[in-house]
């Protein structure tokens, strides 16, 4: 209930607003989603409103339709044997896959439209299948169509489903600059299929590693362990491996949200970035050739090296953290690294100030004091920056 208190005094009167908003929504983690004798999809849809029939619009990753090619039919055939509790008002919508969907607004404005076409409301549902970046562009649409209609996620990769999909942000990029439009909106429901994952190529597989090694780096030495214990399993991508890894990985980033204390981002800290502030700076340095999670991978690497040259992290703890990425299957050097602006500034170093920019307060910066421990700074050493990158270059020399 909201409680208001009222401060007085010769020219003011303030009454403060305060109610608290619970959010809650389910993860759920299948297999061949779109069987028809699946029920998660339908259950979930069901699930505040059990005896209605549920109006949906779902957008399609295009290059995942391209890699599935009956797909889009089996998702029709889905809908059809399940027409008593799901009205699909449309075949599945395709929409550009990758940093694509996020860099043009006009994807944003097209989808929009197709929801006000169809009359989408506030009780129906956009369901995003894809990966990350559609999850983030349809995320923002739906968010921002009547203040909010209802959106299920669907990621299908491996770094979609153990971390940005379960997470509660949203966003595309403007003016250059990652996520600059974006929300804070928890989604209906996120469904994690692992058919998907295991249909992704090796390069993506390997991609979504990158944030469970982050996650069990800063928070929970002993997934490390298991990674390490698991590494040839998951290098091969053994189908049971990968499907702890994914499950692991997401419920360490939800508790991290839920109980973290701060979901919506309100301060400054951000843990769950560790080695992020050169990720994001690499990718738009590379044109996006480098994906995100080898871009995570490179700055997990960086960043364990600085802490250990900053006196927070034991001598030798980087190497083992390097030989887990390597072993996965993540190269740790790209010469974009070493690019300078025309004052000769490291162009990762600007990165640090775009980052700040980004998440605004001070700089927060989560490095390493343990396997399993991040801390925080607020300050970085441009020269240990830059000897923590001859480090990892060294690293790559014949």
């Amino acid at each position: 209930m909201a409680t208001q208190d009222v401060k007085t005094n010769t020219q003011t009167t303030t009454h403060w607003q305060r109610f608290a908003v619970p959010f809650e929504f389910p993860v759920c983690f299948t297999e061949n989603l779109f069987a028809l004798d699946n029920t998660t999809l339908v259950d979930t849809l069901s699930r505040i409103e059990p005896d209605k029939r549920h109006r949906a619009l779902i957008f399609l990753d295009d290059g995942l339709a391209q890699a599935s090619p009956t797909l889009i039919e089996d998702i029709v055939a889905y809908a059809t044997h399940h027409a008593d509790r799901i009205d699909l008002v449309t075949r599945p919508v395709l929409v550009p896959g990758g940093e694509k969907i996020k860099s043009d607004i006009h994807f944003v404005e097209q989808m929009q439209q197709t929801l006000y076409d169809h009359r989408i409301d506030r009780h129906s549902y956009a369901i995003a299948i894809g990966g990350g970046a559609v999850l983030d562009a349809v995320g923002l649409v739906a968010a921002t169509t009547h203040r909010g209609v209802r959106h299920i996620r669907i990621p299908t990769t491996v770094l979609s489903q153990n971390d940005s999909g379960v997470g509660v942000k949203n966003g595309v990029n403007l003016y250059g600059a990652k996520n600059y439009i974006g929300t804070f909106a928890p989604p209906f429901a996120v469904l994690n299929d692992i058919s998907f994952v295991m249909g992704l190529g090796e390069r993506d597989k390997i991609a979504g590693m990158a944030e469970a090694v982050k996650v069990a780096l800063i928070r929970n030495g002993a997934f490390f362990q298991w990674l390490e214990k698991n590494a040839d399993q998951l290098a091969t991508f053994g189908k049971e491996a990968l499907a702890t890894l994914i499950r692991r990985c997401a419920e360490l980033h939800m508790h991290q949200i839920g109980h973290g204390g701060d979901p919506f981002e309100m301060g400054s800290a951000r843990p769950l970035d560790y080695g992020h502030w050169s990720a994001h700076k690499l990718e738009g340095l590379t044109r996006y050739h480098v994906r995100h999670g080898e871009a995570v991978a490179i700055g997990i690497a960086l960043d364990a090296r600085y802490s250990v040259l900053s006196g927070l992290l034991d001598a030798g703890q980087e190497t083992r953290i390097c030989f887990l990425l390597e072993h996965l299957g993540f190269k740790l050097w790209h010469p974009a690294l070493e690019k300078t602006t025309a004052e000769g500034e490291l162009e990762v170093i600007v990165g640090l100030q775009e980052f700040r920019e980004h998440l605004g307060g001070e700089l927060t910066i989560t490095l390493l004091s343990d396997i399993g421990v991040g801390v925080e700074v607020h300050e970085m050493d441009s020269n240990l920056v830059m000897q923590s990158i001859q480090w990892l270059k060294a690293r790559q020399a014949p």
